[in-house]
Formats: C-alpha cells, structure tokens, sequence
C-alpha cells in the first residue's frame, strides 16, 4: 500500500456502532441542556412560602396555602382580630357581673343590717315593761297588778312580731291539720268530732305563711265523723 493511501485512511474516522435498536446513529436527538438557573430557579423560589406567615399555618394547609395563601392569611388575621375582641368582651362582661355579685351582697347585708335595727327598736318597749313588771314585784306589789302588767307585756310583743308578719297559730276546737300542728296525744271524747284539737300544749307561729314552729296539740278520738 502506497504511502497516500496510508496518509488517506487515517484522515477518516471510523464509522460509529449500529444502535441496538435498528436506529442510525445519525437519528438520535441530544438531550436538552438541564437548567440550574433562571427560570426554574424562580418557579421553585415563587413556590416557596413566605417567612413571614405563621409557619403552622403553611403546615396544616401545605399545597392550599400555596395557591391562595395570601387571602388565608388575611382571613387568619381577621380571626384572631375577632377573637382577641371576643376575649376583650368576655373579660369585661365577668367583670361587670363581679361588681353586680358584690354590689347585690352589700345591699343585702344592710338591709338585713336594718331589718334587725327595727326588730330591735320595736321590742326595746317591751323590755322596758318587762323590767317595770320586775320591779313592781321587787318593792311588793299587788299580785293582781303584776298579771296585768305581765298580761300587756304579752300583748305589747306579739303587736311588735304582728308587724314583722308573724301570725299565731292557735288551732283550740278546729279540726286537726297536719300542716300546721303536731299530735303530741290523743284524748277519747265522744262529744266532739273525731280529729278535733281538744287541748293547746303550745302555740305555734308562722311567718309570711311559712310555718316556723307547729303548734303541739292533743287530738279527740271515739266521736262522730268530722262534718265535710
């Protein structure tokens, strides 16, 4: 072989490798260039949330946020706004309603303050006779004087708890009411009506229609039926 033809086939390159799939080497596509920068960098940055929200809120709504995370966080802060509002009013209402418990609790004590201011006033008289009844007796007084002063005692106090409401409860002859009285015994009397108040061991007294004490009694038996 000539020196030319030598210099010839070295100048050529050789011929590149069949593709295992059929394809000539000549049919293939480079594959375009990956990006580091520029436009893809500033897709993934305009992505990103933004620092300066609250950062559970980016977590609990994730891609949510990412579409419309500047109207959640508007509606994140007219929320707290409200309930901040909501919490200012609550505050106010509990202290309101603690100045209303002290202000009805001071009235109350004083007009129970008063109420017995009266109470005492109105029987300061009868203390006065009763000590007027002890002295009569002291420097030997007629017994009969005595009964009658002790007498309008009596009726000088139950005047003054008249006032206050008190009324008395003295059921002699009336038939027996439970409500009001308390069997102590009971007397066999043919005479009257069965369940009839034949005796008074003690007086009851009812306040404002409330009972404070019954009044004991003794009740008939063996008598005819009371009349309806």
């Amino acid at each position: 072989m000539s020196d030319a033809h030598k210099s010839g086939a070295r100048g050529r390159k050789a011929p590149a490798p069949p593709r295992e799939d059929g394809g000539s080497p000549s049919s293939q596509t480079p594959a375009p260039p990956r990006h580091t920068s520029g436009q893809g960098s500033t897709d993934s940055a305009s992505k990103s949330p933004n620092t300066s929200v609250d950062p559970e809120l980016v977590e609990d709504l994730g891609l949510e946020f990412e579409l419309r995370g500047d109207v959640l966080e508007d509606e994140l802060e007219a929320a707290r706004a409200e309930a901040a509002e909501c919490r200012d009013r609550a505050l106010r209402a509990q202290a309101e309603f603690e100045n209303f418990r002290k202000r009805i609790t001071r009235e109350r004590e004083e007009e129970r303050r008063r109420a017995g201011e009266r109470l005492v006033g109105e029987l300061l008289p009868v203390i006065d006779s009763l000590e007027r009844a002890v002295d009569h007796t002291t420097v030997g007084g007629e017994l009969e004087q005595l009964r009658a002063g002790v007498a309008a005692v009596h009726t000088q106090l139950l005047g003054v708890l008249s006032k206050e409401g008190v009324d008395v409860i003295d059921p002699f002859g009336q038939h027996f009411d439970p409500n009001t009285q308390q069997a102590v015994s009971q007397q066999e009397d043919t005479e009257v009506a069965e369940g009839t108040v034949v005796d008074v061991f003690q007086k009851g007294y009812a306040l404002g229609g409330r009972v404070i004490r019954p009044a004991m009694v003794v009740v008939s038996s063996g008598g005819p039926p009371p009349e309806e």
